[in-house]
């Protein structure tokens, strides 16, 4: 052993003494953007980058849904699950829960890729009209990744260009919510003007951000803007007409069969505005049925529809295609037999799924039928009496099998806005339970703490907002 490590110090002397020439020549095989950022080529690869750390389990194959329907009135963590998912169902969660790093952190990674496909791909020599989309898409993915931000943890630092050693702060301060909500907005106005429209996007491209993707989503930050410290008059007529946009676009529409929405044959159907993607080896799986799917159906079973959601939330009882379909106490296990089970999210479905970690589940940020929801709810603000508010609404509705007229909502049931605010709210969660939104809905429409109460968990002021995680703080003074 003595020779061994004698020998190994040998070498290591001689090369430190013999070999300076080496240790000085240029490091030809490290990707820097001097030596990476050459063509379009590079431009595409650089933007796949950004794409890429969306599908992390610890960011959108995972955590998107433990930090917000989990810690909403919707859904909870399995009991013995880890503390970290259970302090989040029970706002109980602290700095130093896993969770919230995760979220934290990965839509802060995003946010970096997407600077420096932003910074970088300019100078480039290329077609300039897919020049301008590949920013487009990054700066879309970067005004996303803000927007998770300030919904959130409310203010955080803002960053818009590359980081690096010789960067004027590396202890950012938190910007202001003006400021982090009008950068998000200038980005998805860049998005819009520049991305390919959704026509015009080619098969072997499906699934980058289109104009349309970036008009919802602006939309939907509009509004979230409006009911903040940092709004501005014309928050929802602006988000009113973002909205229009994308429902007179016939690239988009509701499908007919509502289980067809989520059926992993039947990817890139036309009610998804932007959703993040998921296959099969050699592309990366989603584990998304793993957690939610009980185990008699081979799945961990990890989180749990709320009881008062499964025997409350639809009033309209099985006449409502939503309640069959995306909620379930029943399984049939291997052997064809029927078992009660507690009840447990079933709208995400994909044929070829084995039971092991990976389907080809895509994660939906937005579809049409949230825009229709995001249009009534700009139209509550601008002017309650107006009846057409009911529009969008009753179009889900109708989709959703309550096209009868006594299905439909309408001025009389609720008379006052804030009534529609609890009707809309209702909505919402009928038909996108366990997309990811109930959270940031109930912080945006003022209910989370009357909507927790109801499955027993009070939430005081400090846990409206998570903490910026402990490592954040603990690595920069000015937090």
């Amino acid at each position: 052993m003595k020779i061994r490590i004698l020998m190994a110090v040998a070498i290591v002397t001689i090369s430190l003494t013999s070999c300076k020439k080496f240790l000085t020549e240029q490091p030809y095989s490290f990707l820097t953007p001097s030596n990476f950022y050459k063509n379009q080529g590079d431009a595409v690869a650089a933007l796949n980058g950004v794409f890429s750390t969306m599908q992390p389990q610890t960011f959108y194959q995972r955590t998107v849904y433990i930090v917000s329907d989990n810690a909403s009135d919707l859904m909870y963590a399995a009991p013995g699950s880890s503390t970290d998912r259970n302090s989040l169902t029970n706002h109980t969660f602290a700095a130093v829960n896993g969770e919230i790093g995760n979220w934290y952190i990965n839509d802060y990674k995003m946010i970096k890729n997407a600077n420096d496909v932003i910074k970088y791909v300019p100078p480039i020599s290329m077609d300039p009209v897919e020049k301008a989309n590949i920013i487009g898409n990054a700066r879309f993915l970067r005004a996303l990744g803000y927007f998770n931000l300030l919904t959130a943890f409310g203010e955080v630092p803002l960053i818009t260009e590359p980081v690096t050693a010789t960067s004027p702060d590396l202890y950012p301060k938190k910007a202001s919510l003006a400021a982090l909500y009008d950068q998000v907005v200038a980005d998805l106005q860049y998005a819009e003007a520049n991305c390919y429209a959704e026509k015009n996007i080619t098969a072997g491209n499906k699934g980058r951000v289109s104009s349309g993707a970036a008009s919802g989503l602006l939309a939907k930050v509009l509004l979230t803007r409006a009911k903040s410290g940092a709004a501005k008059a014309t928050d929802s007529q602006d988000a009113l007409a973002e909205c229009n946009k994308v429902i007179n676009d016939a690239s988009y529409s509701l499908l007919a069969n509502y289980a067809s929405i989520f059926s992993s044959d039947n990817k890139y159907n036309k009610e998804i505005v932007f959703a993040v993607r998921f296959g099969t080896a050699p592309n990366v799986g989603n584990i998304i049925l793993r957690m939610f799917y009980p185990t008699v159906l081979g799945g961990y079973g990890s989180f749990f529809a709320q009881n008062n959601f499964f025997n409350n939330g639809f009033p309209d009882g099985d006449r409502d295609i939503r309640k069959t379909y995306s909620i379930s106490n029943q399984a049939v296990d291997n052997k064809g037999v029927t078992q009660t089970v507690t009840p447990f999210i079933y709208k995400f479905r994909d044929s070829q799924w084995k039971q092991d970690n990976n389907s080809r589940s895509d994660w939906f940020v937005l579809r049409l039928a949230e825009i229709y929801l995001l249009q009534s709810e700009a139209m509550n603000n601008i002017n309650p009496a107006d009846p057409d508010k009911f529009n969008g609404i009753n179009i889900v509705r109708a989709r959703a099998g309550l096209s009868l007229p006594t299905d439909q909502l309408n001025i009389t049931n609720t008379p006052t806005p804030d009534a529609f605010i609890d009707a809309l709210l209702a909505e919402r969660a009928r038909e996108l339970c366990g997309e990811g939104q109930r959270r940031w809905d109930l912080l945006r429409l003022g209910r989370l703490k009357a909507a927790m109460a109801k499955v027993s968990v009070t939430v005081d002021d400090n846990h409206l907002l998570f903490p910026i995680p402990q490592s954040e703080q603990d690595a920069n003074p000015n937090f």
